[in-house]
């Protein structure tokens, strides 16, 4: 078999000849104008498009999370479309502040159906396009530049005179070259301004100009220099709003217009999580949350994702990815062990300094502003080390083991990964804590009591009963406080050789029946020194460290 030169069929897209491009040193410090697109650009790419009920449900969360304008529908081209333009105006159900958007080719009986459905409309947006790029103009159209730009000025008289003859001002204006990253740039150019003046735009009646990536064909730097050579070459920029409508074929819609918002454009036309044609549109919710945490507000609201997710999926029956940006199940989600402690650290040293600033490796994003809980933070399996289990641990069951411990019983969780295969939960984290510190053992606390030789004394004497093998035996010490002559009494009367190395407690809940966890460590006298732990829960303060060091003598 010959090797395929992709080069000799495949055409390399043509670098934009712009001198002193500005785009380059640009930053991002305010959102731009959203127009939605989920109701008409998203729905048509669906296998079964939304009926009414799920399209106002689209539209009602679209409009709670902040967007002003709103594409409904294409009426002129669907019945259902019609009747839903209809149906919000009818019932009253946009918003004052909300400007609903419908799109029409430059056919006359289209627009006259356009015209129709927005009746008593308070506030709406006319949206003209047809395609204008070269390979359109070849295999479809069959038309000169000629022919084609006369479409698209056919079309804007025909608005324009329309909305003379009703005297609407409710009405706004907004005009794609579709296609236009397929476009001769001075081309593209040309067709826009002759519609801004067929519509007579000026600074106090600004025209969106619509410049859509309707395939992307380049890598996202060139659609940034397409939209600052535009914006160079309008005569006048003060009569126009530039819009981007970026799709994603390359993977890269994202990047294409964060882009081309440094290289100055006004408003961004997408949906939310991308869904779209193809590869889909530009994704809001990610570029919305990519400002976020570059400290811009983006003017509409996420702080409820798992809702947004739930809509979305209800409305186009297409499940968002478990990775997708920022809204999926696993992207907040740490298996590897290495990745699992550096969260772990940031997250402990965001707790422990209360700052406000939001620093923790791995998460670019606090999880809890948008909705998300840090249960699924980390998640334990075969390639999670000693901070997975250890996390689950403090945030589940409030044990905090030291250090040492941690890799000593991470030991174990790694076992039984190792052994399933698949994800170990918190339950078996639990179990496995349980059965490796809490229950079994030769030894077992029966009863146990401590008092102080005198009020002034430090010394305390210890009695208690500790099952040995299946025998309750008596012991009793003294020493410089109740763990100390515990120590010291198991010691004697079992001849163990060991020392009380460290010794931790925190409480585990709060109220009048809060437990009391303890950790201990002992060395046994080896030729390394050996450290040994034990783990103790109990509702008294004074037990649960007893029961740490039994939990310790167990284990030796």
């Amino acid at each position: 078999m010959s090797e395929f030169n992709p080069k000799s069929k495949y055409t390399s897209f043509k670098r934009i000849n712009l001198n002193d491009r500005k785009w380059p040193n640009n930053i991002i410090s305010k959102a731009p104008v959203w127009c939605s697109v989920d109701l008409r650009d998203g729905n048509q790419s669906l296998i079964e498009p939304m009926d009414t009920p799920k399209k106002l449900r689209l539209f009602k969360t679209l409009v709670s999370m902040g967007f002003k304008e709103i594409e409904i529908g294409f009426p002129s081209a669907s019945d259902t479309d019609y009747n839903f333009c209809r149906y919000l105006i009818e019932n009253k159900i946009i918003p004052n502040d909300v400007t609903i958007q419908v799109l029409t080719q430059a056919r006359e009986h289209l627009i006259d159906k356009t015209f129709e459905s927005l009746i008593d409309c308070n506030s709406a947006i006319i949206h003209l396009y047809n395609s204008v790029s070269t390979l359109q103009r070849k295999v479809v159209f069959k038309q000169d530049m000629q022919g084609v730009k006369e479409i698209a000025l056919d079309g804007a008289k025909y608005i324009y005179n329309k909305i003379n003859s009703t005297n609407n001002k409710s009405l706004k204006l907004q005009y794609s070259p579709e296609s236009f990253t397929g476009t001769e740039l001075d081309y593209a150019l040309e067709v826009c301004e002759e519609v801004l003046d067929c519509w007579e735009a000026d600074a106090d009646n600004p025209v969106i100009i619509n410049l859509p990536a309707t395939v992307e064909m380049s890598t996202p730097n060139i659609y940034a220099d397409q939209i600052e050579w535009m914006i160079n070459n309008f005569s006048n920029r003060e009569r126009v709003i530039v819009s981007l409508h970026p799709h994603n074929d390359r993977g890269t819609g994202v990047a294409a217009t964060e882009l081309a918002l440094m290289a100055g454009a006004d408003r961004v036309e997408g949906t939310l999580f991308g869904n779209g044609e193809r590869t889909g549109n530009v994704d809001i919710v990610t570029l919305g949350l990519n400002m976020f945490t570059q400290g811009v507000d983006p003017k509409l609201d996420f702080k409820d994702v798992n809702q947004l997710i739930e809509t979305a999926e209800f409305c186009t029956q297409l499940p968002i990815h478990q990775r997708h940006p920022y809204a999926g199940s696993l992207v907040h989600t740490a298996f590897s062990g290495s990745h699992q402690d550096a969260i772990r650290k940031g997250m402990e040293a965001i707790t422990k300094s209360n700052q406000e600033k939001w620093e923790v490796p791995y998460l670019p994003i606090d999880p809890s502003d948008i909705g998300k809980t840090y249960e699924a933070i980390i998640r334990v399996n075969s390639q999670s080390g000693k901070a997975g289990s250890a996390w689950l641990l403090e945030q589940d069951h409030n044990i905090f083991l030291p250090r040492g411990a941690q890799i000593e019983f991470s030991q174990s969780v790694q076992k039984m990964a190792d052994k399933t295969g698949k994800e170990i939960s918190s339950k078996m984290i639990w179990d496995i804590f349980s059965s490796e510190y809490l229950e079994g053992g030769k030894f077992k606390l029966i009863n146990f009591d401590s008092k102080k030789f005198s009020r002034n004394s430090n010394k305390e004497q210890i009695n208690a009963t500790v099952n040995f093998l299946n025998e309750n035996i008596e012991i009793s010490a003294s020493g410089n406080g109740p763990i100390s002559a515990f120590v010291t009494a198991m010691r004697e009367r079992f001849d163990l050789s060991f020392r009380l190395s460290d010794f931790g407690q925190n409480t585990r809940s709060s109220g009048s029946t809060a437990e009391a966890a303890a950790y201990v460590e002992i060395k046994v006298p080896d030729e390394k020194g050996k450290s040994v732990y034990g783990v103790g829960i109990d509702t008294s303060i004074t037990l649960a460290p007893i029961k740490a060091v039994i939990s310790a003598i167990n284990r030796i």
